[in-house]
Order: C-alpha cells, then structure tokens, then sequence
C-alpha cells in the first residue's frame, strides 16, 4: 500500500462497499471505516458482523468515519447520492479523493461534484460489472478532473480502472446508457420466459431464440437474469429511474426504461416471496414456476 494512502472511510456499507472494502483489506490496507444510517438500528446488525469479519471500524457519525481520511468511498442508494455527500462535507479536511460510485445520472454526479467543491477531490466512478466475485478488482470508468491522480492509487491497490474522460459525469453516462440495454433485456427476459411457462412452451421459445441469437445459451442467461432481478430489483428499479433522468437529460424519451422500473420493482417484491428465494439456486424452469405462483394475474 502507498505510505500517503493510509485511511479510507465508506459512506454506505452494503453489498458493494463490502466487497471493496474486503478487497483492499487483503491489498493492504490498514485502516477502514464506515458509516451506513443502518449501523445504529437493529437492522444493521448484518453490516456490523461483515465490518468486523472484514476489519473495517464502524464509526458512530458520518463525521467520525471521514475523520483524517485521504480517499472516501461514496456507496448509498442512489436516491441518497447527494444527501451522502452532504453529510460528510463540514467535516472533511486536507482534500480527501470522494469516489461517488453510486448509480445516479450524469447530471446528479455532477450537482453532487459542485456541492462539494474545494472540499474535496472528487471523481465520478461507474461499476461496470457485478461486485462479485471480482470486488475491489471489478472493473470500473473514472471522470472528472481527478480521474487521473486517483488512478494510480487504485492501481496500487490492484484494482481495475480506465478513464472515461475529464468531464464529471462521462463515466456514469456510459454506466447509466448501457444499463437500459442491460437491465431492459433483464425485464424483458422475465416477461417472455414467464408468458412462456404459462403457456408450457419454455423448450420451444429457448429453440426459437436459438435461431435468432445463436450465441446465447438462454438456459443459463434465464436463470441468471431472473436471479438478478429477484435479488435485486428494487435497488435495480431505483438505477433505472436514474437512467431515465439520464436519457431526459439527453432529450430521449424514456419509454422502455420506465416499463423497466416497473418490472424490475416488482421482480423484487415478489424475490422477497420465501418460496422464490428458495427457488433461485436451481434451473430456469424450476425458478419460473416459483415466480408464476407468486406473480399477480393480471386476467
């Protein structure tokens, strides 16, 4: 680890930034805090057994976690981009790196760099794969005019990164344009595959799109889409809607991308369903039957 690299603070520390955390702890770090609004609650008793399994502090305050930090990671929801950075700006001292590595629009990565102005060195990073299994080593863009500097610290730490460009908000705009493709095909997976199980045609549909795409192996893109959706449609649902605000502020009509939020919420109510958690580690069709039961009728 770099000698002037010696304390990080997460702001927000679910799935993502225990993944990460976890990463650098075995890069070499020492010295890791974090702050999530769940940490005082019952509820957070999951983030505070992951923090200590990992060996990350938990802080009592936002004030506390970023307190002496050279480099914060910013991993809330993405309605609570801003209000993180908010949080954390009357305390910071000496310029810390902030890497806003939420799922918000171009637009929202930008207000959140002119809030925090002087105060530190912000850089605008777009995860562009699952966290796991690759966590801190996930590929990632960085943007802004601190992509570069921070660059070669997170090569260091055995992460990789590319530059999306010098502007805030050019790695998100990529981030937040590729997942209407992604997370659209997601929505629509579960919306063909589950028309298909009703009808008892599943074999025959896959047939078909074998035809059309014959590079896709639709048994396993099924079950994993499905997964994901189950998993993870509402924090899902919540990126779309920054993908729309993305597409707004791009003069593009949405139309797609808010039948994707809407599914995509959905999915997740009915992955929270007993009966569909426990279907999700098996094949498609096993995982359909599971959602179909759980699905409303729309009749």
């Amino acid at each position: 680890m770099p000698e002037s690299f010696p304390k990080v603070a997460f702001i927000g520390f679910g799935e993502a930034g225990q993944a990460i955390a976890s990463g650098w702890r075995e890069a070499g770090v020492t010295t890791i805090a974090a702050w999530d609004i769940l940490l005082p609650k019952a509820e957070g008793g999951r983030l505070r057994e992951a923090a200590a399994s990992i060996g990350v502090t938990c802080a009592g305050s936002a004030a506390e976690a970023v307190r002496g930090a050279e480099l914060i990671v910013s991993a809330v929801t993405a309605a609570s981009s801003v209000e993180a950075a908010q949080s954390v700006k009357p305390h910071l001292a000496g310029k810390p790196f902030f890497l806003d590595i939420n799922s918000v629009s171009p637009g929202r990565k930008q207000e959140t760099a002119k809030l925090l102005g002087a105060a530190a060195r912000y850089v605008d990073v777009a995860v562009l794969a699952p966290i796991h299994p690759a966590r801190h080593r996930t590929a990632m863009l960085l943007a802004g005019a601190h992509a570069q500097a921070v660059a070669s610290v997170l090569a260091a730490l055995d992460m990789r990164v590319g530059i999306a460009g010098a502007e805030t908000g050019a790695a998100a705009a990529i981030k937040m344009v590729r997942s209407v493709m992604i997370k659209g095909i997601e929505a629509l997976t579960l919306e063909c595959f589950l028309a298909a199980a009703r009808a008892g045609v599943i074999e025959e549909v896959a047939a078909s799109m074998k035809n059309n795409y014959p590079g896709l192996d639709w048994a396993k893109i099924v079950p994993y889409n499905l997964e994901r959706m189950a998993a993870h449609g509402e924090r899902r649902a919540a990126e779309m809607e920054e993908s729309a605000d993305t597409l707004r502020e791009l003069g593009v009509d949405p139309l797609m991308t808010m039948a994707t939020v809407k599914r995509q919420r959905e999915m997740g109510q009915i992955g929270k369903q007993p009966a569909v958690r426990g279907a999700l580690k098996k094949d498609g069709p096993a995982i359909l039957g599971a959602i179909s039961a759980a699905a409303p009728d729309r009749h």
